[in-house]
């Protein structure tokens, strides 16, 4: 296998590549090698040896196709908590923090610009930028100036973004029988606006991971909070959720699946900390929780008003 060996690195730089692959759960090693026609010993990093018994052959450019971008991403965000979280935390934080970088991977496919301004963030320029929270979730501070609509651009303003992932969400739909599952959970939102009801009726929803698609996370949550196993998806929208101080971005879809019973169960992962109770309603009970505020969180709102424009073609096609 080809490598590069890096030999002007000092020694700042140095403790910034241990730290990241700290993070990453990498031990320091070391292998010989051949430079040049001459043996030499390296120091590498390299994931624990259990860790590798069942792993797949690995290809560089495999790898750099479907990783590199997200690895990039990841790093920035690592080196900005080097001096600041230990080793052992940052190991921890790691997953939350590739799917944070994956989520500003998927942020780059392009969209139309063919009504709102096609100015480029390119021309935002950032004069301060620092973690004012860092922890399972990350709050950053920016203080930047931005194009206006006249031309020229802005004066300095500070703004703060709650930096966090893509999500999944499914509303699972038995066009047969004419119903479809929530599932409610507590929801610190709620709580921390002083709701006296923060258990919340939702769709089934979950993050987007670095190794999936939203469509396999769709289905893989249903599985996880529901026990169900989807037919099919239809795809309802996709946008931002509160787009004046999050980056979090749902990927809306309809599941269409078998409910045989009008039931309330129980799911969620014990690993997630997830207390889930599901709730099996008709369309007509469902739709009913709109007007009353029952139904109290967007995803769910736009779901059942689009599940009422196709229910006719869904029940036509089942």
């Amino acid at each position: 296998m080809a490598g590069i060996i890096p030999d002007t690195l000092d020694q700042p730089t140095l403790d910034r590549i241990a730290y990241y692959a700290a993070g990453l759960g990498y031990v320091a090693d070391t292998c010989d090698v051949i430079v040049e026609g001459k043996p030499r010993t390296v120091t590498m990093y390299r994931p624990e040896a259990q860790h590798l018994e069942n792993a797949e052959d690995w290809r560089a450019g495999d790898w750099r196709e479907k990783w590199g971008q997200i690895a990039v991403f990841a790093a920035e965000e690592v080196i900005q908590h080097h001096g600041v979280i230990p080793p052992d935390i940052l190991a921890k934080m790691m997953p939350m923090i590739e799917v944070r970088a994956a989520a500003r991977v998927a942020a780059a496919k392009p969209v139309p610009t063919d009504i709102r301004s096609n100015m480029s963030a390119d021309g935002v320029e950032i004069l301060a930028q620092n973690n004012s929270h860092v922890g399972f979730f990350l709050t950053r501070e920016f203080t930047l100036r931005h194009p206006e609509f006249g031309g020229g651009i802005s004066a300095p303003v500070k703004r703060e973004v709650f930096v966090a992932t893509d999500a999944a969400i499914v509303l699972p739909y038995d066009p047969v029988r004419d119903r479809l599952l929530l599932v409610e959970q507590f929801r610190m939102g709620p709580f921390g606006r002083g709701d006296p009801h923060p258990w919340m009726l939702e769709p089934v929803a979950g993050r987007v991971d670095p190794d999936e698609t939203p469509e396999e996370t769709a289905h893989r949550e249903c599985v996880e909070e529901a026990g169900l196993a989807l037919q099919r998806l239809e795809h309802i929208a996709s946008h931002y959720c509160s787009l004046g101080c999050s980056t979090e971005y749902f990927h809306c879809y309809l599941g269409i699946c078998d409910l045989p019973d009008l039931r309330t169960g129980t799911g969620g992962l014990d690993s997630e900390d997830e207390d889930i109770r599901t709730h099996v309603l008709t369309f007509e009970r469902a739709m009913a929780l709109i007007p009353t505020g029952e139904a109290a969180n967007g995803p769910l709102i736009l779901s059942l008003i689009w599940l009422e424009r196709e229910r006719e073609r869904l029940r036509a096609a089942a």
